[in-house]
């Protein structure tokens, strides 16, 4: 049994620039090129979907200067990066609230979305302005049918495959309001590892965990 689909909440990116004596600014940087590298091992080593929480709908209450030099760096990142990824054969898509981010940032994401589109080597899910909670209230909100399918189909992104595993770095071992709906029966994974430091070893080692389990999804 291998996962083909996986999320990554990738934690630590603070901590690590702090244990070198960093901005963490650069520990953002770090982390973003981890995922980069993290990616292209998800597809030699099978992953058809690959999610990570990029910034979540509570990170605004971090202090400005960070959020700033976040948006900067996503928004510079797309645009240096998406072409190289789209020769690659990536799907990007965005998931989360649209609203509050900046006009710019915002046709970026678009712009990524659209150039990406017909890729189907992987696609990379990234969660931005992200909040379980708020992807359920904003699709309960346009919800008047009865079933989960009709449900799912109001979700930031309903053709996502929910998770087969979810991996959390740097050793908290919660969800932190991360795919609620669609982690019901995910395997859940975490490391001590803080994201910079996640290597291909221990990304094999995760999906190796995965491998030997038995999901039964509520069956025997």
């Amino acid at each position: 049994m291998s996962a083909s689909y996986v999320a990554i909440i990738t934690d630590g990116n603070g901590r690590w620039a702090r244990q070198r004596g960093l901005p963490v600014e650069e520990g953002h940087r770090a982390g973003a090129d981890t995922v980069k590298a993290r990616l292209r091992d998800a597809v030699d080593l099978g992953v058809r979907e690959l999610t990570v929480y990029s910034f979540s709908t509570e990170n605004w209450s971090r202090p400005p200067e960070e959020v700033a030099a976040l948006m900067a760096m996503f928004s510079e990142r797309i645009l240096a990066e998406t072409p190289e990824l789209d020769d690659e054969g990536v799907r990007m898509r965005f998931i989360g609230r649209r609203e509050g981010v900046h006009a710019e940032l915002l046709e970026r994401m678009r712009w990524a979305e659209d150039k990406t589109a017909a890729n189907d080597r992987i696609t990379l899910y990234v969660a931005f302005n992200y909040g379980g909670r708020a992807e359920i209230i904003d699709a309960a909100r346009r919800f008047d049918g009865t079933t989960e399918e009709e449900f799912r189909a109001l979700l930031y992104s309903p053709e996502m495959h929910d998770p087969d595993l979810i991996i959390r770095t740097s050793g908290e071992q919660r969800l932190s309001n991360y795919l609620l709906w669609q982690s019901a029966y995910s395997e859940l994974h975490f490391t001590e590892v803080l994201w910079p430091d996640f290597s291909r070893e221990d990304f094999e080692a995760a999906l190796g965990e995965y491998e030997v389990r038995r999901r039964r999804f509520g069956g025997r």
